[in-house]
């Protein structure tokens, strides 16, 4: 009988350490396409900020393993007592009830595993809690259903817009456009700079949400919240609410543009001039109402 049973056990192993590899494959993989979700995209999204690095590296190199090995674990010793002590294997049941020395393992463990999960755990939340000195502060509002956003005065701005999904015909894939993702208006930074959002809701909850920089924060009306990055890479990055708003939340995309210093600087210059028009309509608008 044993030697029967060693082909089985030899493939039950090493169903289990593919399973495994997959579960390991599935964490380290990431998106193909920067700042956008890639169609059959597997694992984290690739991440350009050095917070994002850190907590990829915390899921995949620490988390993952443990969580994996835990589930395998489990599930082995299942199919071991399922096994070993079935009915036909064990026509007299033991009666053992308790064994201190296993109670004692399998409470000190658990505990031994959470803290080794803490102390990197711990350090991280710090790194994103911890805001350094940003150089550009934007202050992020979500409204029904659109982001709103605000560059002070002090840093160069002065001058706030909305953002909204382009429609489809409005798309233009030559230049890029990604349905359900493209905005009318962009948000732009500066690269290998600090950049702390100040993230509030006129209305309902939202949830500001741009996953390559490992940004989620929540937007609650009366609160302000924040939050940063430092974005390590040029490029357009996406983002929605992550948090069911109302009936058109799935048609609440972010979207910020990560230049050159030298660009934002032109782009500073630029959109003083188209945004205070913008604004100027508003009060206008907003008087004439007063008035009727």
């Amino acid at each position: 009988m044993l030697i029967g049973r060693r082909p089985t056990l030899r493939r039950a192993a090493l169903t289990a350490g593919a399973v495994f590899s997959l579960l390991l494959l599935a964490g380290v993989a990431s998106a193909e396409v920067l700042g956008q979700p890639t169609p059959g995209g597997l694992g984290l999204p690739a991440t350009v900020t050095e917070v994002g690095a850190e907590t990829q590296f915390f899921y995949n190199v620490i988390l993952l393993p443990i969580i994996s090995f835990i589930g395998l674990f489990v599930l082995g010793l299942l199919i071991y007592v399922c096994w070993r002590f079935n009915e036909h294997a064990n026509p007299v049941p033991s009666k053992l009830t308790h064994h201190t020395g296993l109670e004692v393992v399998w409470t000190l463990v658990p505990v031994l595993i959470l803290v080794f999960i803490a102390i990197p755990s711990f350090r991280l939340l710090a790194h994103q809690v911890e805001i350094p000195e940003p150089k550009v502060t934007i202050k992020v509002t979500g409204n029904q259903w659109y982001w709103s956003y605000a560059y002070p005065e002090d840093q160069g701005g002065g001058f706030s817009f909305d953002q909204f999904m382009k429609t489809d015909a409005d798309l233009k894939p030559e230049n890029g456009d990604v349905r359900l993702l493209s905005v009318d208006n962009e948000a732009v930074v500066p690269v290998g700079e600090v950049i702390k959002l100040q993230v509030v809701a006129s209305d309902v909850i939202h949830s500001y949400t741009i996953p390559a920089f490992t940004v989620r924060i929540d937007a609650v009306p009366g609160r302000l919240n924040e939050t940063w990055f430092k974005a390590e890479k040029e490029g357009i990055f996406y983002g929605q609410c992550s948090k069911i708003c109302g009936k058109d939340h799935a048609f609440m995309p972010a979207a910020i543009r990560v230049v050159s210093k030298e660009k934002y600087a032109e782009w500073l210059v630029e959109a003083k001039k188209k945004f205070a028009k913008v604004d100027d309509g508003r009060v206008r608008v907003a008087a004439e109402a007063d008035a009727r």
